[in-house]
C-alpha cells in the first residue's frame, strides 16, 4: 500500500499556497521512511505532485501487471505451452515496452537529471527497451520470409522485474549475494582442488585394474570422468552407484569413498554454507544499516520542514502533525489517529518535539486494530432465552477449555480413520459422524460467539469447513475423482488445527508464517534465475527430446525421440518430460536440478551448461536461517511497546492472545466508531465502546525485522552521518578493527 495522492484536498483547506507545498513535501519524507523507499525526488511543487501519483498504488499495480504479462509472453510464443499468433505477442510486448517507457520518463519527471543518467537501472531498462525493439523488428522480418531466428531478448525480460524502484527488495538481495560470491569463490576453489586431488588417487587406485560399470563401460580410466563422478558424488546423487565396482572387487577400496565423502561432502559443504551464510547476513546487514540510517534522515528532513520554536526547541504543532499524518496515511481512522497523537505528544502540550516526530514513520507502520463491542444478535432478538440458565451453561460450555480438548481428540480420532480403508462401510459411516460433530461445533461456537467475530478470527477452519462440505455433496453427487480427491485433502487440512492449539508447536508455525514474505522475496529471485535459465534452455535444445506415452513400445519412443540417448540412463529411466519444450517444463527440469537429485542423469539431455549447483541452495539455507534466527527470537520493538503502554493507560486495550482464546470474540467486531458504545455483556460490562489491540506480527520481512533490530541501537536523539557517509557504507563498518572478546561475543 503507498501514499494516496490528496492534495487536492490540502488545497480546498485553510493553508496557504507555501505551507501546503511544504507540508506535501513533508509528508513525501515521511512517506518515503515508512516504505524504505530511497529515491531523490525534485522538491518543486509539480515535481512533488508527480511523485505522489509516482508512487500512488494504482501506478505499482499497473506496472506489476505489465511485467507479469511481459513475463508470461514465454508460455505463448515458441515454443509455446499455449501457443498464439506472433503478431498477437508481438503486439502484447510492445504494449508493455511502452508502459515501462512511460514509468520510466515519469521517474525522470520526479528526479534530478544527473541523478536519472547516473543511475544504471535506468540505463539498464532503456537499454533492455532498445535491444527487444530491435530483436522483434529481425524476428519479425526474418519470420515474413519463413525464416527461423533466434528470440534472444527474451532471457532479458526480467531486467525490468530487477530494476524499477518497485523491486527494490529483489534487488537488495541480488545485490548481497554479488557481494558474497568473492569470499565464496575462494572456498570453492579449495573444494574443486580437494576434488581433484582425489581424482588423481582414484584414477591410480582403479584405473589399471581393468573393473566396468553396470553398463560395461571402463570404470575410472578418463580423468575428466573421474572428476565429474566425485562432483557429483558430493550432491550423494551417484550414491553407492558410483562406488560399487570397486567395493565389489575389494570391500577395502569402501574406505577411500568414505574418506572423500566425509571431507567433501560433510566437512566442505559444511564450511561452505557457513561462509555463505556469514557472508550473506554482513552484507544484508550492511544494506538495512543503510536503510535504517536513511528512514532517520527523511524525518529529520520532514521535521526541519514543519519545525517551529517554542521556548528554546524547535517542535511541530499539533494541527501540523495532524495534517501531516492524514496526508501520510488518509484512511487512518479518527480514533487511531488520536491514539497516534497522545503518544508522540505526551504530555498534552499541544506540540511534537523532535524526538518522538522521528517515530512518525514507525506509528503509522504498526498496525493498531480498532475494534468495537458488539452483543450477540440473538441477544438483541430474544434476550429472555440467550440470558436463561440453559443458555449460558452452554456458552460457558463452549468458551471452556476441554470443549477444545474434545475437539482436538475427536480430530485425531478422525485422522486414524482417514489412514483406514474407506471401502469397509464401517469406515464410511463414521465419516458421516464425525461430519455431523464438526457441524454441531461450529454450530455451538456460532451460538455462543458473535458471528462475524467468530468467522474473523477462525477463517482458515471455516472455509476449510465449508469447502469441504460443498465439495462432499458435490462428489457425491457427481461421482467425481477430482473433486473426492478435493475432499479428501481439505479432510487431511483439518488436522492443522491441532498444531494451532499446542502452544509450542503455534509459536515455530507462527514463525514460519512470518518469514513468508521473506520466501517470496527469495521466490522473485528465484523466478529472475529461472526464467534466464529457462529462454536460454528452450531456444538450446527445444525438440531435443519429446515425450510420449509411457505405453507407447516403438523405437523412437524409447529413446525420446533422439537416437543420442540410446542406452543412456535419461532413457531408460523414462525421463522423457524432463524437457526443454515449454516454459513449464523448462522450470520443472530445472527444479529438479536444483535439488540435484539424479541431475547428472538429466544433463544427459541438456549437458552441464545447465547445472545450477549447489550455490543456489546454500543461499536458500542462509536467506531461511537468517529470517528464521530474526523472527524467531524478536521481541516487541519500542514503538509497539510505547503503543501498547498508552493503550493500557487510556484503558481501551484487547491482548492479541484474549483474541486468539476466545475470550472476547464473541464480542468483538472490527469496524471503526468513536469512544462510545453499547455495553457488553454482564461478564465484560466494564469494556464499554472502542477498542485497540496491536495486530499480528505476521508477514513481516526479515529486512524489516533486521532493520527494527538495528534501530534500536540508535539513540533516539541522534542524527547519523550525512547522506554521503550512508551511501559509502561498507560491511567492514559494521566490526570493531580490533576485536576483543566482549565486542566479538
Amino acid at each position: 500500500e503507498s501514499t494516496h495522492y490528496r492534495a487536492h484536498s490540502l488545497h480546498s483547506g485553510r493553508l496557504s499556497v507555501p505551507e501546503d507545498q511544504n507540508l506535501l513535501l513533508a509528508a513525501a519524507y515521511v512517506s518515503d521512511a515508512q516504505y524504505n523507499r530511497n529515491v531523490p525526488f525534485e522538491t518543486s511543487p509539480r515535481a512533488i505532485r508527480l511523485y505522489y501519483f509516482y508512487n500512488h498504488w494504482t501506478m505499482q499495480v499497473a506496472i506489476y501487471f505489465f511485467i507479469c504479462v511481459d513475463l508470461s509472453l514465454a508460455l505463448f510464443e515458441e515454443p509455446a505451452l499455449f501457443p498464439l499468433p506472433f503478431l498477437a505477442t508481438s503486439l502484447a510486448e510492445v504494449l508493455c515496452l511502452t508502459a515501462f517507457f512511460g514509468r520510466l520518463v515519469h521517474f525522470a519527471k520526479v528526479t534530478p537529471q544527473m541523478v536519472f543518467w547516473k543511475d544504471m537501472k535506468n540505463i539498464c531498462i532503456m537499454v533492455t527497451i532498445v535491444l527487444t525493439l530491435i530483436d522483434l523488428i529481425i524476428y519479425g522480418s526474418l519470420e515474413a520470409v519463413n525464416v527461423h531466428s533466434v528470440r534472444w531478448s527474451r532471457a532479458l525480460r526480467p531486467v525490468f522485474l530487477i530494476n524499477f524502484p518497485e523491486s527494490r527488495q529483489i534487488r537488495r538481495t541480488f545485490r548481497s549475494i554479488r557481494n558474497t560470491l568473492p569470499d565464496i569463490l575462494y572456498v570453492f576453489l579449495l573444494f574443486m582442488f580437494s576434488v581433484l586431488i582425489f581424482s588423481l588417487m582414484a584414477l591410480k587406485l582403479f584405473g589399471d585394474r581393468g573393473l566396468k560399470t553396470v553398463e560395461g563401460l571402463p570404470y575410472f580410466t578418463n580423468i575428466l570422468d573421474i572428476v565429474f563422478e566425485l562432483y557429483v558424488l558430493v550432491t550423494t546423487a551417484n550414491s553407492p552407484d558410483v562406488m560399487m565396482p570397486a567395493y565389489n572387487f575389494n570391500w577395502w577400496y569402501c574406505l577411500y569413498f568414505i574418506t572423500y565423502t566425509i571431507i567433501n561432502t560433510y566437512i566442505f559443504m559444511s564450511v561452505f554454507l557457513a561462509v555463505v551464510y556469514n557472508n550473506y547476513r554482513k552484507h544484508l546487514k550492511n544494506e538495512i544499516r543503510k536503510l535504517a540510517y536513511l528512514k532517520r534522515h527523511k524525518m529529520i528532513e520532514a521535521f526541519n520542514i514543519l519545525k517551529v520554536k517554542v521556548g528554546t526547541e524547535f517542535v511541530v504543532t499539533e494541527a501540523q502533525w495532524r495534517r501531516l499524518a492524514k496526508v501520510v496515511a488518509p484512511h487512518i481512522s479518527s480514533p487511531h489517529l488520536e491514539l497516534l497523537l497522545r503518544i508522540s505528544d505526551e504530555g498534552q502540550k499541544g506540540h511534537v518535539d523532535k524526538v518522538s516526530f522521528l517515530r512518525l514513520a514507525d506509528l503509522l507502520n504498526i498496525q493498531v486494530v480498532t475494534i468495537n463491542i458488539r452483543r450477540h444478535p440473538l441477544e438483541d432478538w430474544m434476550p429472555r432465552v440467550y440470558r436463561s440458565s440453559a443458555s449460558l451453561l452452554v456458552q460457558r460450555m463452549v468458551r471452556h477449555r476441554i470443549f477444545v480438548w474434545v475437539y482436538d481428540v475427536i480430530i485425531l480420532i478422525n485422522a486414524i480413520f482417514i489412514a483406514l480403508d474407506e471401502r469397509n462401510p464401517f469406515i464410511s459411516y463414521a465419516e458421516w459422524l464425525f461430519l455431523s460433530l464438526y457441524i454441531i461445533e461450529i454450530l455451538l461456537k456460532l451460538y455462543t460467539y458473535e458471528p462475524r467475530a467468530y468467522f474473523g478470527t477462525h477463517k482458515m477452519e471455516c472455509y476449510v469447513m465449508v469447502g469441504f462440505l460443498f465439495f462432499f455433496f458435490l462428489a457425491r453427487k457427481y461421482n467425481s475423482q477430482q473433486i473426492l480427491d478435493i475432499v479428501l485433502i481439505l479432510r487431511i487440512l483439518r488436522l492443522l488445527r491441532i498444531i494451532v492449539s499446542i502452544q509450542r508447536f503455534r509459536v515455530i508455525v507462527t514463525t514460519l508464517i512470518n518469514i513468508g514474505p521473506t520466501i517470496l522475496t527469495f521466490g522473485g529471485l528465484v523466478l529472475v534465475v529461472y526464467y534466464v535459465f529457462a529462454i536460454i534452455g528452450m531456444e538450446a535444445f527445444h525438440g531435443k527430446v519429446r515425450f510420449s506415452d509411457p505405453n507407447f513400445t516403438s523405437p523412437d519412443a524409447l529413446v525420446c525421440g533422439n537416437p543420442a540417448l540410446k542406452d543412456s540412463a535419461f532413457a531408460r529411466d523414462r525421463y522423457c518430460k524432463n524437457n526443454f519444450n515449454d516454459l513449464a517444463s523448462s522450470f520443472i527440469v530445472l527444479m529438479e536440478l536444483t535439488v540435484v537429485n539424479q541431475w547428472h542423469n538429466i544433463l544427459s539431455e541438456t549437458g552441464p551448461a545447465a547445472s545450477p549447483g549447489l550455490l543456489g541452495v546454500g543461499i536458500f539455507i542462509a536467506f531461511i536461517l537468517e529470517a528464521f534466527f530474526v523472527a524467531y527470537s524478536l521481541e516487541k520493538s519500542e514503538v509497539e511497546t510505547a503503543i501498547e503502554k498508552k493503550i493500557q493507560e487510556l484503558g481501551v486495550g484487547i491482548q492479541e492472545e484474549e483474541m486468539q482464546d476466545g475470550m472476547l470474540v464473541d464480542n468483538v467486531d472490527a469496524k471503526d466508531s468513536g469512544f462510545s458504545g453499547d455495553d457488553g455483556d454482564n461478564k465484560r460490562k466494564d469494556l464499554k465502546g472502542l477498542y485497540f489491540r496491536i495486530a499480528s506480527k505476521k508477514y513481516r520481512t526479515v529486512d524489516a525485522l533486521l532493520q527494527q533490530m538495528f534501530e534500536s541501537e540508535i539513540a533516539p536523539e541522534e542524527e547519523g552521518p550525512s547522506l554521503d557517509e550512508i551511501l559509502n557504507f561498507s560491511p567492514g563498518d559494521l566490526y570493531p578493527k580490533n576485536p576483543n572478546f566482549e565486542n566479538s561475543a
